[in-house]
């Protein structure tokens, strides 16, 4: 914990407890769940694979440590939009696709081919859908 008075950290714990305070890196539990529902895959992994894929050099993505790039849109309430890159629906279906796939969804898009599983595209789709 950063130095600070042993009341503010006791202060700043209650919040986290009781949820008033956020904390990068936590997935709300009922997004998550809702997450999971829609896209079979693992929120939490979702995470780990985003940073091991480098997707924050090119994005600014909420809870993900160093995903402060600006290349790409900021990803901030992604699970919200209608769209994704403008003109593809924002389905889970469709969100694992362009994360495998953007250059043959969207050829010439700045988004590169990273050759993502199919297990990565569900579970980072599964954390992406939880950005509400």
């Amino acid at each position: 914990m950063i130095a600070m008075p042993r009341f503010v950290q006791n202060i700043v714990l209650v919040l986290i407890f009781a949820g008033l305070f956020p904390t990068a890196g936590c997935v709300d539990t009922r997004a998550s769940e809702e997450a999971r529902a829609l896209t079979g895959g693992d929120p939490e992994r979702g995470a780990g694979a985003i940073g091991r894929y480098g997707c924050g050099s090119c994005h600014d993505i909420p809870g993900i440590r160093n995903a402060t790039g600006t290349v790409g849109p900021p990803l901030a309430r992604i699970a919200r939009r209608t769209y994704l890159a403008g003109r593809v629906a924002n389905t889970p279906q469709d969100m694992m696709r362009w994360i495998q796939h953007p250059q043959k969804l969207e050829p010439g898009t700045a988004m590169p081919e990273m050759n993502v599983t199919d297990g990565d595209a569900r579970d980072i789709a599964a954390y992406l859908y939880t950005l509400r």
